[in-house]
């Protein structure tokens, strides 16, 4: 059981039966965000935003989902239960929820006709809540699956995973959903007979959160130490056949539009985060 960082919260949807499902993290005010993506096959949506030189300084939800790019439908859902809300980047139109979309490959796991949608995606942002987080194969890892480099047929359950590391006042939060190509490393020399991962079935996607204050590039920075914990927990990582993408948010950050409700923090070294970053991926992966 791991505790989420104050002003954070995660909601489910799950489908059991057709093994799908989606994961949506709705974010305090105020929060900035970047990220990376390394894996060869991606399925995102508003994830050019997050560059550092873009406009939008804060996100305001990220959905994790399977059903591959048709799963990126659930950010709809999303979108529409945060504008009720009155969340959103504020615009002469009124405010425009920003919602990234991250999307893994599970079509042929379970029953593949059945994608998170935006039903599943406003059911998962009503669900959201603090305090402790459920894992395992719920939302978005519903039916993630690992370990099918060398066959298919020899793939394990994967799952949502989390871990929570606090140093020096600092606390980083780990949330992926893991359906890799590769293993979770077990620390043998084995080498991947290349050519043999599967088309689809793949795909590691996640988020990072800190209580440090950061700024974009900061993000970008922990997002890459991300995913430096990512490639010591599965082997092989971000192969052509995978999507993996992580995104890095720091909820105290505040930005140009922060909220004056958003705790202020002393800026830390963005070293020791991304190296938190990187500590929390890995300790994630294996614990599934």
């Amino acid at each position: 059981m791991v505790e989420l960082i104050e002003g954070l919260r995660v909601g489910h949807w799950t489908d059991e039966r057709a093994r799908t499902g989606c994961t949506v993290v709705v974010f305090p005010e105020g929060t900035v965000a970047s990220g990376e993506v390394r894996g060869g096959a991606p399925a995102t949506r508003e994830f050019a935003l997050l560059a550092p030189e873009r406009s939008v300084d804060r996100v305001h939800a990220l959905c994790l989902s399977g059903g591959s790019a048709y799963g990126l439908a659930a950010c709809d859902g999303v979108v529409t239960e945060l504008e009720a809300a009155g969340v959103g980047y504020p615009t002469p139109g009124g405010p425009v929820p920003i919602v990234v979309g991250l999307s893994l490959f599970d079509l042929t796991t379970g029953d593949g006709s059945v994608r998170p949608g935006s039903r599943a995606g406003a059911a998962a942002t009503q669900a959201a809540t603090g305090g402790i987080i459920e894992a395992g194969l719920v939302g978005a890892g519903t039916g993630a699956t690992v370990g099918k480099w060398d066959d298919p047929a020899e793939a394990r359950p994967g799952g949502l995973c989390v871990a929570r590391l606090v140093q020096d006042g600092v606390t980083v939060v780990a949330l992926l959903a893991v359906n890799a190509a590769g293993w979770i490393d077990d620390g043998s020399d084995r080498a991947p007979r290349v050519g043999h991962a599967p088309f689809g079935g793949n795909t590691t996607i996640g988020v990072v959160v800190t209580d440090a204050a950061l700024d974009k590039v900061g993000c970008l920075q922990v997002a890459q130490g991300g995913h430096d914990g990512l490639a010591r927990g599965i082997v092989p990582a971000h192969t052509g056949r995978d999507g993996d993408a992580l995104v890095a948010a720091a909820t105290a950050s505040g930005g140009a539009h922060g909220s004056a409700a958003t705790p202020s923090r002393v800026p830390v070294d963005v070293d020791l985060v991304r190296w938190m970053a990187a500590t929390a991926v890995e300790q994630a992966i294996r614990s599934l």
